[in-house]
């Protein structure tokens, strides 16, 4: 078979056969981050795009909704219980009081949450109170312990899920799992390049002279090696709240004593272990027995003089009886603040602590790795980097669809899009196969959609193999 020369491709280069013979790495990397690209793509772009729009967030929120977050200052406060006695008020019922997180600044609102029947998981409804005044600025559902209104609800499901449940985060895992493979593919086969390069600029800037598939080709080239550490964290972090790699992630802290500890609310009881992800997701018991409104000022004053000393805080009842109240600090951006109390109702005392200076530093990374990928450890500058490292991964799995559509041989109009690169392990030796197949195990066990999707891969190759041999022996 003979290439034309619109198929013949920075992709493919030709090589005299003791050549391929030898260099059988380069190609089977190039014929992964192909297959992948193509076949994962689509997961990615979604990811990418979702992302993107979620970093926007915290603006977006400020804007939809500034009369329940905000209230004009004053110079006198309402105590916790009067607020929670004007939000009972309003409601016309004092049962349900879920939590109270006090206005943290001047000029915000305080809110009283409350558990309903007919919310949904770990939504709550929440009451916003003028702590001045004791006007009610609204009321939301709000979604877990991040307290994300409607609409950082709504995009944050999204992008987590495709608003489809359990079943729709295959989805992400699919796009975090894939992403970090196809980065690593891409850096490796970008390392090749640029040793032989003459002009090494071009795979650190787009040469804007090229045209065609070489123009699209260093577009991407060029594009990939500035996202790649933020295309290797997010898939990383993302992995964390996946189904199925997430438990692997999971069970190997737990195992290595990485966790973070969850604060005891039993009343002599034992410390149970916690999910960092419970903390932006809601996954904990909500108290819905009656709460003595006052107490919320005792537990506040409490707390302060101990170890939480931030503004944004959560304060919440006892979940059933013989169990604490709790108040932690909720403040997510740096400098980290997470620092959480127990304290007995009845009498008063501190019954556990967690302070976040003492937790391990696996833990604290962990804690930190999660505010970033959700764009709030570091305010603007983390959304915005953010931003455009999912528009920049957007932009290559487009530029990757377009190179393969460039590629289409020109002479052959049946088809549509370019030839995959050559086949590879046909020509390594026995342990370069043997490392390979390790390797897929190993991926494969700890990321289990890689396993089955990969597994899909070597299939549809071996069909698409299968079905062009007749047509390569008649040419």
């Amino acid at each position: 078979m003979t290439l034309t020369a619109s198929e013949t491709t920075p992709h493919d280069p030709p090589s005299p056969p003791s050549s391929r013979r030898r260099g059988w790495f380069a190609p089977l990397l190039l014929r992964l981050h192909f297959y992948a690209g193509i076949l994962v793509g689509p997961f990615i772009l979604i990811a990418a795009i979702s992302g993107a729009l979620y970093a926007l967030t915290p603006q977006l929120e400020q804007a939809v909704y500034a009369e329940q977050l905000h209230a004009p200052k004053t110079e006198t406060t309402l105590t916790l219980a009067a607020q929670i006695e004007a939000a009972d008020a309003y409601r016309g019922d004092s049962s349900g009081l879920f939590a109270v997180r006090p206005a943290p600044e001047p000029g915000d609102t305080t809110r009283i949450m409350y558990a309903e029947d007919g919310l949904g998981p770990s939504e709550s409804r929440a009451v916003f109170v003028d702590p001045g005044t004791g006007e009610i600025r609204g009321d939301l559902v709000v979604y877990g312990t991040s307290g994300s209104t409607p609409l950082r609800t709504w995009i944050s499901n999204l992008h987590r899920n495709l608003h489809l449940g359990d079943a729709g985060r295959l989805y992400s895992e699919l796009a975090a799992s894939w992403l970090g493979i196809v980065a690593i593919a891409g850096l490796a086969l970008w390392i090749i390049r640029i040793r032989k390069a003459r002009a090494k600029k071009d795979f650190v800037r787009p040469n804007r002279t090229h045209k065609g598939y070489r123009g699209l080709f260093g577009w991407h080239t060029s594009i990939g090696i500035w996202v790649i550490l933020g295309a290797l964290f997010l898939s990383a972090t993302g992995i964390t709240w996946s189904q199925h790699a997430g438990t692997n992630v999971s069970n190997m802290r737990a195992a290595l004593n990485w966790g973070t500890p969850s604060i005891n609310t039993t009343l002599g009881g034992e410390t149970p272990a916690a999910d960092d992800h419970a903390h932006h997701h809601g996954a904990e018991s909500a108290p819905t027995g009656a709460a003595n409104p006052a107490t919320f000022d005792a537990i506040l004053a409490i707390a302060q003089r101990e170890n939480v000393n931030t503004g944004q805080v959560e304060i919440k009842p006892p979940a059933e009886p013989g169990t604490a109240w709790t108040i932690r600090e909720i403040k997510s951006s740096f400098p980290t603040e997470g620092d959480s109390l127990a304290i007995d109702g009845t009498t008063m005392q501190v019954i556990d602590r967690i302070d976040f200076a003492e937790l391990s530093l696996p833990a604290k990374l962990a804690s930190w790795g999660i505010n970033i990928h959700m764009g709030v450890m570091f305010g603007l500058a983390n959304q915005i980097v953010l931003f455009l490292i999912a528009l920049g991964l957007a932009a290559m799995v487009v530029l990757g669809y377009l190179m393969w559509w460039k590629r289409r041989p020109t002479r052959d109009t049946s088809r549509i899009v370019g030839t995959a690169p050559r086949r590879a392990l046909a020509r390594a030796p026995w342990w370069g196969i043997a490392a390979t197949a390790a390797a897929a195990a190993l991926i494969g066990w700890w990321l289990p959609l890689v396993g089955w999707t990969l597994l899909g891969f070597v299939i549809i190759d071996a069909l698409v193999g299968l079905a062009a041999s007749p047509r390569l022996r008649a040419k």
